[in-house]
Formats: structure tokens, C-alpha cells, sequence
């Protein structure tokens, strides 16, 4: 490897160690506390918002479902015309600082008063970490062959926990002891945590900003943007029924994918609801699960390398499979959990990092990589949806947060079955 394809590489996983404080800090542990302890009284966990009650955790779960519906609308026809006019960096660069500067607006969301900012700042950080990811993952098969996929989308990954995790570890000493930091109380710091993701999202940024090609086909666009943004879609879609092993594949993805969406967003409620966990006690779980989270990214990679890509995702979706049917059946206690946590965190990192790059090794040759990982994002943020709106569903019906996991059971299971219709000589290499 050259050096300066090496330089490229490291730039480019470098925005994973930028960007990956928001789903850490913003959805997963800081600001959902934050955000309960400002909305939620002695009396009752009812926020009036537009004119309606909602229960304050729906108006929340509901404002992220809103951006991941947006962003589903949004990114395949930007990625359509980024394709088109070869400028991916530019829309990166857009999303990138939408989402940092909405993080960081975060530290004017004081309380009720303005609901309506921390509301519209939580969809616009969710819209522009969502919309990143897409122009950032598409430069996966520009930058790295077939063959280097694994490695190179291990380290993103690693990177990202590593990076999250160091910010997250400062932000609690910040909560815990403000007065080292010169802040006035644990309310102000925590605020102030929320502006540090912002600031470490935009500032890491630049070097991928820097290394990372622009216009790396010389593409001359000419006429309408929107137009082709939307004829290159179709193009797309097309070329996916050419496809039939990549559209197999796809399908897998989404099935399993919503397993393991809906059990890293709903771990932490888990372990509140059923367990009775405290907030600090959570936030410890989810930092073991980072670090674990690493050593799952490699421990994928290099069996794939071994094996084979489709039969080590086979073998992570059982142990997911395990996962659940532990969850259902032997979680009762503190101690159960947080075991059952470091298994998780070993397999997520595993999944998600071969599952983008075996989508990667199985793409057609093409110079439209952001029109099809636009397909990837999108079904992903769909898997959200449906996994969460169903695990929502079931807990309501049932008034049991482990009863919905049998469903996340059947979604593995039809994922692993999936996943036997796709050939491991589907997946190129060199």
C-alpha cells in the first residue's frame, strides 16, 4: 500500500472517530438523561408540545423517528446528485457540520420553556449524522480494494469506539467534578458536554476533509441536478434486479439489521425498566460496550478473512440469536446484564462493520457508490423503524419489555435464513 492511499485511508476513518460522539453521547447516554431530568416532574412525564400532550419519552422517540423518516426521503436523490456531479466531499462537509452545530446548539436547551429548541436540534443532529454516513461510507470502494474492505472498515469502527469513548469519559468527569472544568454546577456541565461533541465532531472532521479526493471520476455535470439526482435512482434500482446476490443480500441485512438496531436502542431502557438500573451504572455498561465493541470489529475481520464474509456474519447472527434468548430467559440481575453487555458489544461491532463491507465487496462496477449506499442507509434507517415501532408495539400490548424480544428472535432467525441464499463466491476479493 502506497503512502499516500495509506494517508487516505487513515483520513477516512478518522471522520468514524469524529462523528461516532453523536450516537454515543447524544442518543445513547447524556442527553436522553438530560433530557428526562428537564421533562419530567415530581407529578407527572407529560410535555405539551404544538398544541398536544405526549407522554415526554414518546415526544423524543418521536422526534428521532420523524428525522429518520426525513433523512430516508432526503439522502437518495443527495446521493443521486452527488453521484452525478462526482462531489461527495461537498455534501459530507454539509451534513457533517449540520449535525455538529445542532449538537452543540444543545447547550441552549435549558428546560420546558424551550422544548421546541431541543426538539428541532434533535432532529437535525439525527438528519445530519444520518446523512454524513452516507457520502462517508461511499468512499469505501473508491479508496480501498475488495480485498482491504474488512480491514479498512474495522478500523472506521474501531476508531469510532475509541474515539466516543474517550470524549464520553471526559464529559462524565466533567458532570461529576465541574468545578475542575470551571463550571458552575452539574446541570451547566452537562450542557457544556453536549457543545464538546460539536466541537470534536467539526474538529477531527477536517482531516478527512483535508486527505479525502473530490471528484474522483473528473465527472462534468451538466443540466438539472435534482432531475438526474432522481434519474440516477432508477438507474440504480435497475442495475440492483442485474443484481440478484447483492438484492439477496440487501434483504438479509434488513431482516437481521432490525434486530440488532432496535437491541442497541432499547438496551439502556432494558436495563432501567426491567433491572432498575441507574442512569451511572448504565453509562458504565455502554462504556464496556465500546471498548469490547473494538476488539468485535477485528475479531469479524480477520475471520472473515479466513471463512469467508457470509459465514462469519452466519455465526454472528447466532450469536446474536443467543443473545436474545439470554435477554428473555436469564437477565434478571445487575450481574446478568452486564454480561450479557459485553456480548453484545462483541458481536455489534462485528456486524456492523462486515455487513458494510461485504455490501461494498458485493457492489457492480460503478462510479455511482453514494446512489447505492443511499439504498444501504436507507434500509437501515427503515429497519429502525420497523424493529422499534414493533418492539414498541408489543411492549404496549403486553406491558413487558421481554416479551417483545421473542419478535427480535424471529428477525435473526429469517436474517440467517436470508443470508443462506447468498453464495460466499458472490463477495469479490481482488
Amino acid at each position: 500500500m502506497s503512502k499516500d492511499k495509506k494517508k487516505i485511508i487513515n483520513a477516512w476513518a478518522i471522520y468514524d472517530w469524529a462523528n461516532s460522539v453523536y450516537p454515543l453521547v447524544i442518543t445513547s447516554t447524556i442527553f436522553p438523561i438530560y433530557y428526562n431530568s428537564i421533562t419530567k416532574t415530581e407529578f407527572s412525564n407529560n410535555v405539551h408540545f404544538l398544541g398536544f400532550d405526549f407522554i415526554n419519552d414518546s415526544l423524543y422517540e418521536g422526534a428521532l423517528s420523524l428525522a429518520y423518516f426525513l433523512i430516508a426521503l432526503l439522502v437518495p436523490i443527495l446521493s443521486g446528485i452527488a453521484d452525478y456531479t462526482g462531489n461527495k466531499k461537498r455534501f459530507l462537509q454539509f451534513f457533517c457540520y449540520l449535525g455538529a452545530i445542532s449538537c452543540s446548539g444543545m447547550y441552549f436547551f435549558t428546560g420546558i420553556e424551550n422544548l421546541w429548541l431541543g426538539i428541532l436540534l434533535v432532529i437535525f443532529a439525527c438528519i445530519g449524522y444520518s446523512g454524513s454516513m452516507v457520502f462517508y461510507n461511499a468512499y469505501l470502494p473508491e479508496i480501498a480494494e475488495p480485498n482491504e474492505h474488512d480491514k479498512v472498515s474495522a478500523k472506521g469502527f474501531a476508531l469510532g469506539y475509541i474515539g466516543s469513548a474517550i470524549l464520553l469519559i471526559i464529559n462524565l468527569l466533567m458532570i461529576l467534578k465541574p468545578e475542575i472544568f470551571g463550571l458552575e454546577n452539574t446541570g451547566t456541565a452537562t450542557r457544556f458536554s453536549f457543545l464538546t461533541v460539536g466541537v470534536w465532531w467539526i474538529l477531527f472532521a477536517q482531516i478527512p476533509f483535508y486527505y479525502l479526493p473530490t471528484n474522483i471520476f473528473h465527472k462534468k455535470p451538466e443540466g438539472k441536478y435534482l432531475l438526474n439526482g432522481y434519474r440516477e435512482l432508477i438507474s440504480v434500482w435497475r442495475e440492483l434486479k442485474k443484481h440478484p446476490q447483492l438484492a439477496k443480500f440487501l434483504a438479509a441485512f434488513f431482516v437481521y439489521n432490525m434486530g440488532v438496531q432496535t437491541v442497541m436502542l432499547v438496551a439502556t431502557l432494558f436495563g432501567t425498566e426491567e433491572l432498575k438500573l441507574q442512569p451511572f451504572q448504565l453509562i458504565i455498561v455502554i462504556l464496556v460496550i465500546q471498548f469490547v465493541a473494538i476488539l468485535g470489529a477485528y475479531l469479524f475481520s480477520f475471520f472473515s478473512g479466513k471463512v469467508g464474509n457470509i459465514l462469519t456474519l452466519k455465526v454472528a447472527v447466532i450469536i446474536w440469536i443467543v443473545i436474545c434468548f439470554s435477554g428473555y430467559y436469564f437477565v434478571y440481575s445487575a450481574m446478568n446484564f452486564y454480561c450479557l453487555a459485553g456480548l453484545v458489544g462483541l458481536v455489534m461491532g462485528g456486524i456492523q462493520s462486515l455487513s458494510r463491507s461485504t455490501y461494498s465487496k458485493m457492489l457492480p462496477q460503478t462510479q455511482d457508490h453514494a446512489s447505492y449506499f443511499s439504498f444501504y442507509d436507507v434500509t437501515e434507517k427503515i429497519c429502525i423503524v420497523c424493529g422499534m415501532g414493533l418492539f414498541a408495539f408489543i411492549h404496549q400490548i403486553s406491558q413487558n419489555m421481554r416479551n417483545p424480544i421473542l419478535a427480535l428472535i424471529v428477525f435473526f432467525i429469517t436474517g440467517f435464513v436470508l443470508l443462506m441464499y447468498v453464495p460466499e463466491k458472490s463477495i469479490k476479493e481482488n
